[in-house]
């Protein structure tokens, strides 16, 4: 698989010829930046393994405010809750940049073919759920600028780049996007940019950050 698949994303979990039987049970499909690899309320039956690029999901409340559930990389698993329960997808599922993966038809058949597989998908759906009790303690208990730093601290050691002065950040994420992901308004994130930046934590640019103090922005974070 290439890039190489991200740290933490499924497919780091399995071996060679399990990757090998994933990818003979599928087919190729890409998407364009923008383009929707999934639409929540959809009926589908199949998953993808994402193999390059990375997209956001993401979710709408009753008023239409998107709500960015996690950003995922090459290696990801995607659409498993609709293909093993068969009901309708929960998540939009948009690419960030122009993306590549094998989709997986009979999910389920590769499952019960591949029985160590099975118990892994389990211990990672387990930890969606506690990454999701995460993100709830932390709404309740941060404010909007422990909100950002923490999702700045989270993007930094999945995506950062050392550079002079710190580590740069490069992702496609609009503001509105990490207003999404942290809970908050465009303007409140837009504020705690600014209060990041005043601090000397980070400096900013178009969809990108360069972080100077990390272990600073780790302590924001709490």
């Amino acid at each position: 698989m290439s890039p190489t698949p991200e740290p933490g994303e499924f497919v780091t979990l399995l071996t060679a010829d399990e990757v090998a039987a994933m990818h003979a049970a599928g087919r190729p499909r890409r998407w364009d930046r923008g383009a929707a690899v999934c639409t929540e309320g959809d009926i589908a039956d199949w998953v993808l393994l994402l193999t390059s690029g990375r997209v956001k999901v993401s979710s709408h409340t009753a008023t239409g405010t998107e709500v960015v559930l996690a950003v995922r990389g090459p290696g990801a698993l995607l659409g498993e809750f609709a293909a093993l329960d068969g009901l309708p997808r929960s998540a939009t599922v948009t690419a960030l940049e122009p993306v590549e993966g094998i989709a997986i038809r009979d999910f389920p058949g590769y499952l019960q073919e591949h029985g160590r597989v099975a118990v892994l998908l389990m211990r990672m759906l387990i930890g969606k759920m506690r990454d999701s009790d995460r993100k709830r303690i932390e709404y309740g208990a941060f404010d909007t600028t422990g909100r950002v730093a923490t999702r700045l601290v989270e993007l930094a050691e999945r995506y950062g780049e050392p550079v002079n002065g710190g580590v740069r950040v490069t992702l496609p994420l609009s503001q509105d996007e990490l207003a999404g992901w942290t809970g908050a308004s465009r303007e409140a994130v837009s504020k705690a940019l600014r209060s990041l930046r005043d601090r000397g934590l980070i400096e900013t640019g178009r969809r990108r950050v360069i972080i100077h103090d990390l272990e600073g922005l780790r302590g924001r974070a709490r």
